[in-house]
């Protein structure tokens, strides 16, 4: 798909990184931030050893850890019922056709649900970096990206996860998704 985008779109890719760790320094030391900076760096999710490493300043590690876990399963979900919900979506003169474009928008989902297990383990639920949610949001614009399906699959990635939870637990990690949900629903009103 990469020979398909336009320069502009190279160019934003890059920059339109969903965490920012900058105000990160009154909650973590310099060490435990690299952590999550390695991982952001790397576009993968924290390691059992990262997390143990994070366990001591942060008692969400388990719930990150389990998301992280059930990833691959929470993504799928949240896409069958983006399928469900815009079932042409994937069909010539679709938002999410050819298929590589498609498969873009799943991986989308699969960073959104890392970028929110961030914040989790880090008890950051303002994890995001506003410029680049900007460089997401014109990267959106370059490649018509179908908003409406996105943030659905973001809403049901919450859902989804939230139902592995206690409702105590809930409650502490709905803001996480929120957080990310709003950000992308202001890429409608702009």
């Amino acid at each position: 798909m990469s020979s398909q985008l336009s320069a502009r779109a190279k160019q934003l890719i890059p920059k339109a990184r969903i965490v920012s760790f900058a105000t990160w320094n009154k909650l973590h030391s310099p060490e435990i931030i690299q952590i999550f900076q390695q991982a952001d760096d790397e576009s993968r999710y924290l390691t059992d050893e990262e997390l143990e490493q994070i366990k001591i300043f942060s008692s969400s590690v388990e719930q990150a850890r389990f998301l992280r876990e059930k990833a691959a399963e929470i993504v799928d979900q949240a896409r069958k019922q983006v399928l469900a919900t815009y079932p042409q979506i994937t069909q010539p003169g679709g938002g999410l056709y050819p298929p590589e474009r498609a498969e873009a928008c799943w991986r989308d989902f699969w960073h959104f649900l890392r970028c929110i297990t961030y914040g989790i383990a880090g008890y950051s639920p303002e994890f995001t970096s506003e410029e680049g949610l900007e460089n997401m949001q014109l990267l959106y614009e370059e490649l018509q990206v179908p908003l409406d399906a996105m943030i659905c699959g973001l809403e049901n990635l919450k859902t989804i996860s939230l139902q592995q939870f206690t409702t105590e637990e809930q409650l502490r990690l709905t803001p996480y998704f929120d957080h990310l949900i709003l950000a992308l629903k202001r890429f409608q009103k702009q």
